[in-house]
Parts: structure tokens; sequence; C-alpha cells
């Protein structure tokens, strides 16, 4: 009797499992997305990812020079002038050497200048003097000279003494001569060579020390536009260093009007004409659609860097970028990724 109500048995568990599959089993309800996800508004269009950038394009402030920051005058979110100063770099040793530079420079013109000043106004009664006793001194020995000769008996005086004399006149004659050569050249000042060189050292002077002034000139970096700070990685204490960096030091831009830099794989550019429309949705906020006016294309297409991770995506693929602004009052940000869909007038969807 145990063995015809087996199957029986057996029948109600394989009844019970299925059963219990079945209410086991989960229902797959149809739920609405959190976030709807962005839609165009046109019939046909090429959608691409999109970038919000400055007007200006965003400009990455980098140093002519490493250097330690020694002062910062900005921060992220300040509106800066065109020149205004955004932090200055170690400059002590510069300085120094500036110093140095204008101490030459003091010291060649204060030599031009002696040049030009020359002859000093009481230097030249000494030398009047000096050709004056030079004068009397040469009047004497003619006179010396003229009494010997007027000897009628030329046996009262000896030859030799005669011949002194006659010397003598000679030497107080070029005495007399060198005396009134070295006022007059006294009087004529200094020589034109001699101030063209004291003039070219002042000038070398100067140049030296307009460029050490022009090196420390250059430590202290200056804002290239007016825009606002959007990024400050730089602080006082820090060792900047020059050339390009993968984090910029300091980024900026003019925010007065914001771009949209869209990248549109190469398989769609052709689709893509100049003046197209466009509308951007910041990601997150589709209900949102900001016109975009198109301002131009780059024309050299580069790799694709903005990836959505797709399996099936292709990482080969080359982008042009397309430049639009962003019409009327904007609702984003610079670096916000905007979803943009380009009228497409010539393609299909």
């Amino acid at each position: 009797m145990f063995k015809k109500g087996l199957p029986l048995i057996a029948g109600v568990v394989l009844l019970f499992a299925i059963v219990s599959m079945i209410r086991m089993r989960p229902v797959k309800a149809r739920v609405n997305p959190p976030i709807a996800p962005p839609t165009s508004s046109y019939a046909r269009s090429v959608g691409a990812v999109g970038l919000v950038e400055a007007q200006s394009e965003n400009i990455a402030i980098s140093v002519p020079v490493a250097g330690l920051v020694m002062e910062l005058d900005v921060k992220a979110g300040d509106r800066v002038k065109k020149g205004d100063r955004l932090f200055v770099l170690d400059s002590r040793d510069l300085k120094s050497e500036l110093e140095l530079r204008q101490s030459s420079l003091n010291v060649a013109k204060a030599r031009l200048q002696k040049l030009l000043d020359s002859p000093r106004p009481e230097e030249i009664p000494p030398a009047e003097a000096k050709m004056q006793e030079a004068e009397e001194q040469l009047k004497d020995a003619k006179v010396q000279l003229d009494l010997m000769e007027r000897v009628k008996d030329k046996r009262a005086i000896r030859e030799e003494d005669l011949l002194r004399r006659r010397l003598a006149v000679t030497a107080a004659q070029a005495h007399f001569e060198q005396a009134k050569a070295d006022l007059t050249l006294l009087k004529a000042g200094a020589w034109k060579p001699d101030i063209d060189v004291a003039r070219a050292e002042v000038a070398e002077a100067e140049r030296q020390a307009a460029r050490v002034q022009t090196d420390i000139d250059r430590l202290k970096v200056v804002a290239p536009i007016d825009g606002e700070i959007l990024q400050c990685k730089v602080h006082p204490g820090e060792y900047a260093t020059a050339g390009q960096l993968t984090q910029p030091l300091i980024l900026m831009g003019d925010t007065s009007h914001l771009n949209v830099r869209a990248d549109i794989d190469e398989e769609d550019a052709g689709r893509v004409q100049s003046g197209a429309e466009a509308t951007g949705s910041p990601r997150g906020r589709s209900s949102i659609k900001l016109p975009l006016r198109f301002v131009r294309v780059e024309p050299y297409l580069i790799p694709k860097k903005s990836l959505t991770g797709d399996s099936t995506e292709r990482v080969d693929t080359r982008v042009m970028q397309v430049l639009f602004q962003i019409d009327g009052e904007t609702q984003v940000r610079p670096g916000e990724q905007l979803d943009v869909f380009i009228e497409d007038k010539r393609g299909d969807k």
C-alpha cells in the first residue's frame, strides 16, 4: 500500500516545488528612470558631448622660470584685470644683483659727469699762475742774455757763460710754451672720445641693470586678460615648476560669456554644417535646454578623450571639436558637461 502511495506523494512534492518556483520568480516591474534622458528638439540631429569653458578658452597660467612661491594674491572665484598680480616667486638673489648693477651704474655716471664738468673753475687760476711764472722766467732769461751780448769787449766774458745764457732762454721758452699748452688743454675740457667711452660705459651699465630688473619682473606672474580665476592650485611656500603641467598652477578665463566645446565623432563630422543650430542640456538636468550659437569649427581632428565606458565604444575614434556660445543667462559653470544636440539638415538621425 505504501508503494502505491509513493507516486502520489512525489507528485504532491513536485507540484509544491513548481508553485514555490513560480512564486519566487522576480517580477519585472516597469519603472521610469529617476532622471529623464536628454532628448533632441530637432527632427534630425547629431549628438555630442560638450564641455563648458570660458569664452577666451581656459588659460593655464605657468611661470617662465621655476622658483619658490613667496606671495599669492588671488583665490578661486576672484575676478582680475589684465596686468593684476597673481603670485610672486622668490627674487632675493636677483634683487641683490640689481643693487650691485645699480652701484656700477652710479660709478659710471659719476665718471661721465666728471668729464662733462671739466675743467673745474678752481683749476684754472693755478694753471694761469704757472703760465705767468713761466713767462716771467722767460723774460728774465732774455734780459740776462741781452746784458751779456751787449758787452763790447768779448774778452770780459767767457764763451761758456754766453752759451749757458742762450740755453737758459731756450729752456725758459719751452717751459712757457708747456705751461701755455697745459692751460689751453685744461680750458678745452674733456676729450670727446673719452666722453664717448664714458657714455658707452653708462649705457652698458644701464642695460645690465635693466636686464636684471626684467628678470625680477618676470617673477611677478600677472593676469594676461580680464577674467575670473577658475582654479588655484598654488600656495605660498610651494615650488612652482616651469613648462606645461598636468595640473596648472592657476586656471583662468573670460567668463563674461561661456562656450561649449562639443566633441563630434569623425563618422558624424560630415553631418555638421557651419552655422548649425544646437541645444545643450546639463548632465542630470535634461529639462533645461540651453540655446547654443555656432562659433567655429576646429579644423584639426584630435583623438577622442571623452569616453562613456560602453563596451562597444571605439577608443580609436577621432573627434572634430565645434565651439558654440551659450546664449542668454547661463545655468552652468566652466568644466560642466553638456549633452549637445546639433541640427542635421542633410543627414539621417
